[in-house]
């Protein structure tokens, strides 16, 4: 490695320690509100600003060559909006490590490509999203990439699954946009047992209702799109880990690679994790109130929602979750056509992709997130309905989806 190189990885790491050391001290100190609205987001020294400023800048002055002034020297290597990002989410899951991408896919693939070779294998979880498949099956795979979709939920298959050169299990809990649940606990242990590392995709339950570092999982990844950007404004990802070593290697990479998250998404994700814990006690609120809705109506043949009682993660979901989140998925029993004018009749309810915003969504996986995965194992049934429930007054919800069911 050049000495130029060296230097790099030097600045890089101490970025990510800086922002993880700010979170790990909040992290025991606090619970989890507190934490979302004080973790590394000290007020400014300087002008004892409460909100941390916006560094909207691409360099830094240095006192003399080679003489960096906190550590910074370019904002793709470190930045300290994005640096007090790292420092609460790192605090709110739990984590050594957190880093931020420029989106939830870019985390993906420094994750994948940082863990794995040309050659190696990776246990993808069947109904895994369709973004997650199109990356590893039609990008990863021409690098050499290898994968095999299995039901998480059975040890056994997971086990079969697995082969010596398998270094990533990748886990969604629950899933999009099937709302399974994997025993994140008993998965890692599996997972383990060959060396593998567990991967968790915590970007439908967030933070707030679940910690999978906690339960054994080696790198949590995020859409911070989604919850945790919380207001459909944003665009971004990241990563969280357990193991300070891999930390080291993300870091390094975070910088060679470069997709990190600008100043300005990073401040915007910020300024949004602080009212996380209270949006998502309100979605969840109003997707139990729209699942016990939808159960009830004669034109609905299956409702998935792990809060259901009958839904076959529940106990496992509220082992492992504080609550039951925000996403609720159907089927018509009038097929796909009911499917698609049901999504076309909403109001409240915006046919949208992406999901997790104080707003409510409703789409059509088959033939928009998950299109890609048609004709593959992960292809998701076209009687498929996808909600996205916002933060909205429930009855006006409820009013809403009877109309476009009726």
């Amino acid at each position: 490695m050049s000495r130029e190189n060296d230097a790099r990885a030097s600045i890089a790491a101490s970025a990510g320690e800086r922002g993880a050391e700010r979170g790990r001290s909040r992290a025991i100190e606090h619970g989890f509100n507190t934490r979302a609205i004080h973790a590394g987001q000290d007020p400014d020294p300087a002008t004892g600003a409460v909100i941390p400023p916006l560094h909207l800048t691409t360099t830094y002055k240095q006192d003399g060559v080679g003489g960096l002034r906190g550590g910074y020297e370019y904002s793709r290597s470190g930045n300290p909006t994005r640096d007090t990002l790292h420092a609460a989410l790192a605090a709110l899951e739990e984590g050594t490590t957190a880093l931020a991408f420029a989106s939830g896919l870019a985390a993906e693939d420094t994750l994948l490509r940082t863990t794995c070779r040309p050659g190696d294998h990776v246990v993808l979880g069947g109904d895994a999203y369709g973004g997650t498949f199109r990356l590893i099956s039609r990008v990863l795979s021409e690098w050499g990439l290898e994968h095999t979709p299995v039901d998480l939920s059975d040890p056994d298959a997971l086990r079969a699954a697995i082969r010596p050169t398998t270094r990533v299990v990748w886990c969604e809990t629950p899933s999009n946009p099937l709302l399974n649940i994997t025993d994140i606990a008993a998965t890692a242990a599996i997972a383990h047992e060959t060396g593998a590392l567990l991967v968790v995709d915590n970007t439908f339950a967030s933070p707030y209702l679940q910690r999978p570092l906690t339960l054994g999982a080696d790198v949590v990844v995020h859409s911070t799109t989604k919850y945790l950007g919380g207001h459909s404004d944003v665009v971004g990802g990241a990563l969280v880990t357990r193991d300070a070593g891999l930390g080291e290697r993300l870091t390094y990479n975070h910088n060679a690679m470069g997709a990190v998250a600008g100043p300005f998404d990073s401040w915007m994700v910020l300024r949004s994790l602080k009212t996380l814990g209270v949006r998502m006690d309100r979605h969840c609120a109003n997707a139990a109130r729209i699942a016990e809705f939808l159960v009830a109506h004669d034109a609905v043949a299956t409702v998935l929602y792990p809060g259901l009682p009958d839904h076959p993660g529940h106990e496992v979901a509220a082992r492992q979750m504080s609550g039951f989140g925000g996403m609720i998925s159907f089927r018509l029993r009038a097929g796909e056509e009911a499917a698609l004018r049901v999504c076309e009749r909403t109001e409240l309810f915006t046919l949208a992709e992406s999901l997790g915003g104080v707003e409510s969504l409703i789409e059509h996986p088959g033939r928009m997130t998950h299109a890609s995965a048609a004709g593959s194992p992960l292809e998701v049934p076209d009687d498929l309905v996808r909600l996205s429930v916002g933060i909205e007054d429930v009855d006006d919800l409820l009013a809403d989806l009877e109309r476009a069911l009726g």
